[in-house]
């Protein structure tokens, strides 16, 4: 059966501090172990504070000497994003690679984050805008490259403008691929702002392809009680090396994205196989959902309105 590559080459990431949200277990746990092999101090924000705790060690075990540290956040709560960003900036250090990673896909029935929005628009997109947004100075003092990992999903469907929160008619894989699309055209009007105005910073996208993680296995904490169809057939196939990614290839998409010297702002990096759903990681065409500057400039807006986290930058 084929292998998929596990590693690529990165350069020396010493003294260079790196925070991926989503690191306590699959796809963000690779992404953070490799950021810290290359050297990286990691932070980990972590919902899960005894899951982060494994993480770390995990890390430490794989790289003895790791530099990692855990701090909190749970991304469905605008007021943890904010505590999160008041205790990074009251550290005052740069941040030179932010992996926006974590998320939640497909609940079963619809649900909402602390502050009313639908569970996957107000986590996996506006819990990272206000991120974002919340260490914009940080960001700009590391010179930083920010990374937000899409999914295949997210060039399917569309965003729900009529019904953002999908109040009216709920449909859990088109509100998970919005979730996407949205967090795909922030991140390409954050570089296109940060060129035109000096921000200093790289922003750019990647997918890990389809790969046998958590995020379609039993999830009770959002109403899932059993794996899906679609999580055992993805590990049926993983397993055989039919088709699609391991865990261990899949964080390679985000790892080249957000540290690799061939990588780049205003750019989708996914794996190169068939499909793109699994190999290497490689530059790949732009998404047809995430083309339209208009809608990517409305996106900004309505997020900022949303998640109340203005994108100001003082001289």
């Amino acid at each position: 059966m084929p292998r998929q590559t596990t590693d690529i080459p990165l350069p020396d990431l010493s003294g260079r501090r790196a925070v991926v949200t989503g690191a306590s277990d699959g796809i963000g746990l690779g992404i953070a172990t490799r950021l810290a092999a290359a050297g990286a101090e990691v932070v980990l924000p972590v919902r899960n504070p005894a899951k982060g705790e494994e993480a770390v060690a995990a890390i430490r075990r794989q790289v003895p000497g790791a530099q990692v540290s855990l701090r909190r956040l749970d991304l469905s709560s605008l007021d943890s994003v904010a505590a999160l960003g008041d205790a990074l900036l009251a550290e005052g250090r740069p941040v030179h690679l932010l992996v926006n990673n974590a998320g939640v896909m497909t609940p079963p029935e619809r649900r909402t984050t602390a502050d009313g929005f639908e569970l996957q628009f107000g986590t996996n997109h506006l819990g990272h805008v206000a991120l974002v947004g919340r260490l914009l100075p940080l960001l700009r003092a590391g010179r930083a490259r920010v990374t937000s990992q899409l999914s295949v999903a997210a060039n399917q469907h569309s965003i729900n403008w009529a019904d953002l929160n999908w109040e009216k008619s709920y449909d859990g894989m088109k509100a998970y691929s919005q979730s996407k699309i949205a967090l795909g055209l922030f991140g390409l009007e954050l570089d296109r702002r940060s060129r035109s105005q000096g921000w200093g910073i790289e922003s750019n996208l990647c997918h890990p392809g389809v790969a046998p993680t958590s995020l379609l296995a039993a999830r009770p904490e959002i109403g899932r009680s059993k794996d899906t169809l679609s999580v055992r057939a993805i590990r049926f196939l993983s397993a055989r090396g039919i088709l699609v990614g391991t865990v261990e290839s899949a964080r390679l998409p985000a790892v080249y994205a957000v540290a690799s010297a061939d990588a780049g702002g205003g750019t989708l990096y996914g794996p190169s196989g068939p499909g793109h759903l699994g190999g290497p990681p490689a530059e790949q065409r732009m998404y047809s959902r995430l083309t339209g500057t208009e809608e990517a400039r409305r996106v900004w807006e309505v997020s900022e309105e949303l998640s109340g986290v203005r994108f100001t930058v003082s001289s």
